[in-house]
């Protein structure tokens, strides 16, 4: 791939992550944006429709996940790096969606910091500042 073509294609998708971001309210049910942007540590946990909550906090880790693995690929042009990218996203999903799930149906004050975390993990491309330095890491060192 020409190199700028792959640079313009890369500012694309991370354009595509900035606008998933700038229009969260629009695009998803969450209760939790506003909730988190207030004193969260000291207030009830905001009315929620957990099925709702779970469907869009899904779609919205799809969205960043297969923008995610497409920054990867056109970057480092590795098949290998996609399915353990892959993989590694399948995982956290699973194991994040269960703990958040936990925290939705049992909302306590003194979790909400964690709650807060790991629904960070779910609704931000935060995998893909974790992966992409490791790649680029490994592809420099072999």
């Amino acid at each position: 791939m020409i190199k700028i073509t792959k640079y313009i294609l890369l500012l694309f998708l991370f354009g595509l992550l900035i606008l998933i971001r700038w229009f969260e309210n629009d695009l998803f049910y969450d209760p939790y944006l506003s909730f988190f942007k207030n004193d969260y540590l000291y207030i009830d946990s905001p009315r929620r429709e957990i099925a709702k909550l779970v469907a869009y906090t899904t779609w919205r880790y799809l969205l960043n996940t297969l923008i995610s693995l497409w920054v990867l690929y056109v970057f480092f042009r590795d098949k290998s790096i996609l399915k353990f990218s892959v993989l590694i996203y399948v995982i956290a999903f699973i194991v994040l969606i269960l703990f958040y799930l936990f925290f939705v149906v049992n909302p306590r004050q003194e979790d909400y910091y964690i709650f807060f975390n790991i629904r960070r993990f779910l609704i931000q491309p935060i995998i893909l500042i974790i992966l992409f330095p490791a790649f680029y890491y490994h592809k420099i060192r072999s």
